[in-house]
């Protein structure tokens, strides 16, 4: 029988909001995470508007799952011992208009890990942040404690003893005695003709 992982249900509410200032003149609005909460059965996975006014729209995106890893423990462990443990939601925007007038964007995957959160900003993906609550803290940190193990620091071998190599991957050596070159003493050097 297979050991089931550690997960909770959660919704993504996303909310487009008016710009302000000088980036108004080119976009009007733009889309930001505004929470993640736990989900609930009525919430659906389709997504829902559940509010509009002239300058805000939030959007429900129900029926995504967070679940934690045996091998992400250091990533957990990052995120619980910071100032603000916080979800970390990977969302990407409609090719077409789905469920609105105009494309949403679309929460993919949301996790508790800050190694998750950096391999999807290395990739370029939209990644936003919101705190966490403290009954999911506690369900990280209950995890962490269990699985996350301190990995003794390595001592990094000074680079002076590295071996020496040259630009073709041989073996090099460097020595203070003098093999080739130019004349000795005179100072003059040969002539080519």
């Amino acid at each position: 029988m297979m050991n089931k992982r550690p997960s909770i249900d959660v919704a993504v509410i996303m909310q487009r909001i008016a710009n302000t200032g000088p980036s108004a003149r080119w976009q009007s609005w733009r889309w930001e995470l505004a929470d993640v909460v736990m989900n609930e059965s009525g919430f659906g996975t389709e997504p829902r508007l559940l509010y509009e006014n002239e300058s805000t729209q939030r959007w429900l995106h129900g029926g995504l799952k967070v679940e934690l890893f045996k091998d992400d423990g250091e990533g957990y462990y990052l995120n619980a011992t910071t100032d603000v443990p916080s979800w970390f939601v990977l969302w990407r925007m409609e090719e077409e208009a789905s469920v609105a007038d105009e494309p949403i964007p679309r929460p993919i995957v949301v996790s508790l890990s800050y190694y998750d959160a950096g391999r999807w900003l290395d990739a370029q993906e939209n990644v936003e942040q919101v705190p966490a609550p403290a009954a999911v803290l506690e369900w990280l940190n209950a995890f962490v404690q269990e699985h996350h193990v301190v990995e003794p620091k390595r001592r990094k071998r000074p680079e002076s003893f590295r071996s020496l190599t040259d630009r073709f991957g041989n073996p090099a050596s460097i020595t203070a005695e003098k093999k080739f070159g130019g004349a000795q003493g005179g100072g003059q050097g040969s002539t080519h003709g």
